[in-house]
């Protein structure tokens, strides 16, 4: 076993901000995912070559060979049988970035973490860790994969099963990545007791929200109702849970699955806020505080961006910051969650 180096306080401090460093790519590969979806760029790559796929095509023949390769499959014969070579060249380069920007990823944390090992840099307490969030982005290059398959079969949209799993995975692994660097800096500090749980519960709930999201994107409920407060004409629309049996329609729904959407924002709001206030008459620290006007901030500019996709319907820049809106949130009650636990 190689032991960490006596200055492990400053080896704490390097592979922490290495760690950010990770996680504000993983910010950015989250941001180019939902592009690549709301695109419906997903499918334009209809192989997976983990090694050779990062050559991208570099002439006109190369350009052709994919092109008919892509032809073969449902989303061209079903959907897109009027596409042109060019218009094929824009969606291939959006889900060609994804893919890129994934192994750029494994590399980022690779690469360091080999250096930090043999220089002894790394903590036996921390080592488990690290290599944890290694295995977890393998799995979640092969669970990207698993996810487009599910498109290039019969049905050319893939599964919003998958889909989720695919995103709710990247969430984990960038939380893991933050509560873990947060460790090895955010020190503990003086706090009320009592706010620790609700903050942790809190987390998880954004955390389920983001999963409720990666259902609607899946199954483009976003594009069903572009009204608000109203559903249509009502606030509780026809047709709700209306399939045998009834928790499916909770993820196969549309109506279903926007409602829910709707109302998981609306708990999530007074949780936010109710959480707010209690917090901030209580004697926390300065940085706790800062946390918590973050969350009121990032809770009201993200709810302005979740009506504002619903009524535009579903524009590309407005649907993608309303994701990676929602990874913002997650941060910043992460970080409240962890100085709150992380007390004297």
């Amino acid at each position: 076993m190689i032991q960490a180096q006596p200055n492990q306080g400053m080896n704490d401090t390097l592979i922490a901000r290495w760690l950010l460093t990770c996680a504000v790519v993983i910010f950015g590969m989250i941001l180019l995912g939902g592009v690549t979806r709301l695109t419906d760029s997903g499918l334009s790559m209809v192989e997976w070559k983990p090694l050779i796929g990062i050559i991208p095509p570099l002439s006109q023949a190369d350009w052709q060979q994919l092109f008919l390769k892509y032809q073969q499959f449902p989303e061209y014969q079903k959907i897109n049988l009027d596409m042109t070579l060019s218009e094929f060249k824009i969606i291939f380069m959006y889900e060609y970035l994804h893919r890129v920007l994934g192994r750029l990823i494994g590399i980022l944390f690779f690469a360091p973490f080999v250096y930090f090992y043999f220089t002894r840099r790394i903590s036996p307490q921390l080592l488990p860790k690290l290599l944890l969030m290694l295995v977890l982005g393998g799995c979640q290059g092969l669970m990207g994969w698993y996810m487009v398959k599910s498109g290039l079969i019969d049905v050319p949209h893939v599964s919003q099963y998958r889909l989720t799993a695919h995103l709710g995975l990247a969430i984990i692994i960038y939380g893991f990545i933050i509560w873990t660097a947060m460790e090895l800096i955010n020190k503990p500090s003086d706090q009320p007791s009592g706010l620790a749980k609700p903050a942790c519960i809190l987390s998880a709930l954004i955390f389920l929200m983001i999963l409720s999201g990666g259902l609607v994107a899946g199954t483009k409920a976003g594009y069903a109702y572009p009204t608000w407060p109203l559903m249509g004409n009502s606030f509780i629309p026809a047709g709700l849970y209306s399939m045998n049996p009834a928790w499916l329609s909770a993820f196969e729904n549309i109506t279903t699955i926007q409602f829910n959407h709707r109302i998981f924002a609306y708990i999530i709001a007074l949780f936010v806020v109710s959480f707010s206030v209690v917090a901030l008459r209580k004697n926390i620290s300065a940085k706790v505080r800062i946390g918590i006007f973050s969350m009121l901030f990032l809770l009201a500019v993200q709810i302005t961006l979740g009506i504002s996709t619903l009524i535009f319907h579903v524009p590309v820049a407005i649907a993608a910051a309303h994701q990676v809106g929602a990874v913002a949130i997650l941060t910043a009650t992460l970080f409240v969650s962890h100085s709150l636990v992380n007390r004297c």
